[in-house]
């Protein structure tokens, strides 16, 4: 009875092994595809994600999940990422300007170059938004209330040293006011804020006000051309506030990496983008596709990385 124990014991033991091997050995093309978001379910990054998902699968062949590591304004992600599997399984989503003021303010455990971009696929426009049922009917009653009692107007946004936030001091300096910026941890915590009377208004996107629907009312954008399907909100320039910015979304894969594997992942993001069916979500959704592959990434990066840091030292938010 030992024997045949023993037996059917290195039977087993030799199944597993080659089922070890087997699935060591497997291509990349075969592997699930983790994708990290940084932020809490419901912001924009996820909703992308949501809509990337059936198209990542149909184009791959592979099992896409999709998973999140929400905390300090997608620092908590982004200082891990290093950390996780770099066989190709593994894309985190980033976002610009927000990788780049993160690391310039303070150390939050990862600094710029440690992120291997591989692909920035989309650039959600700035907005400043309201409950429908807001005192503030206008940006023009935002600011004179603001100008009335300097602080006292509170506004959301997704993280510190992101994008809203420096949108946020920019609009103060530009209109000449005083705000208080309140961090969040994404932009669904932002919102729900927002909507709860928590803040009395939100620096966010116009995605954002599109998903929420007549709960919101938008005051301005920030476009050089009004939102075909919000035609009566302003864009602030015509407001007499300088003002275009908005936050790019891509994603990233560990530096340990190989060029091949992030090649691989760079056209398979691009592909994706080039969807018919995925292009007209987004475009209901209001977001805007760019297309930034990896071989173009480094002058993107590098041009990026100057504009921020001019705009984050104009406003006196690094010095």
């Amino acid at each position: 009875m030992t024997h045949l124990r023993s037996a059917r014991f290195r039977r087993m033991a030799i199944g597993f092994g080659l089922a070890i091997g087997f699935a060591a050995a497997m291509p990349a093309s075969a592997q699930t595809l983790n994708y990290v978001i940084p932020f809490p379910a419901g912001g924009e990054s996820d909703v992308t994600a949501r809509i990337q998902e059936p198209v990542l699968r149909s184009v791959s062949g592979r099992d896409v999940v999709v998973q999140y590591k929400a905390g300090a304004g997608g620092a908590t992600a982004w200082a891990s990422l290093n950390k996780l599997p770099a066989d190709g399984s593994t894309v985190m989503g980033t976002n610009l300007p927000h990788i780049f003021l993160q690391p310039m303010e303070k150390d939050v455990g990862y600094k710029t170059d440690d992120l291997v971009n591989v692909y920035v696929f989309q650039l959600t426009p700035d907005a400043i938004v309201v409950p429908a049922d807001s005192p503030y009917k206008s940006l023009k009653d935002l600011i004179a209330a603001a100008k009335k009692t300097p602080g006292a107007i509170t506004m959301s946004g997704s993280g510190t040293n992101s994008g809203p936030h420096l949108s946020a001091i920019t609009f103060n300096k530009l209109a000449g006011v005083k705000t208080t910026y309140i961090p969040f941890s994404g932009t669904a915590t932002s919102v729900a804020a927002m909507l709860g009377k928590q803040v009395n208004a939100a620096m966010t996107f116009t995605t954002a006000a599109l998903q929420q629907g007549d709960k919101v009312r938008m005051l301005a954008v920030a476009l050089d051309q009004r939102l075909p399907s919000h035609p009566d909100v302003p864009t602030f320039k015509e407001l007499g506030i300088d003002m275009t910015s908005g936050v790019f979304r891509g994603v990233a894969v560990p530096k340990a990496t190989s060029e091949a594997d992030r090649k691989k992942l760079s056209d398979l993001f691009g592909k994706v983008n080039q969807d018919p069916a995925f292009r007209k979500k987004m475009a209901e959704g209001g977001f805007v596709i760019v297309d930034v592959p990896y071989e173009k990434m480094g002058p993107f990066l590098e041009a990026k990385r100057k504009e921020y840091e001019a705009a984050a030292r104009e406003v006196g938010m690094i010095k």
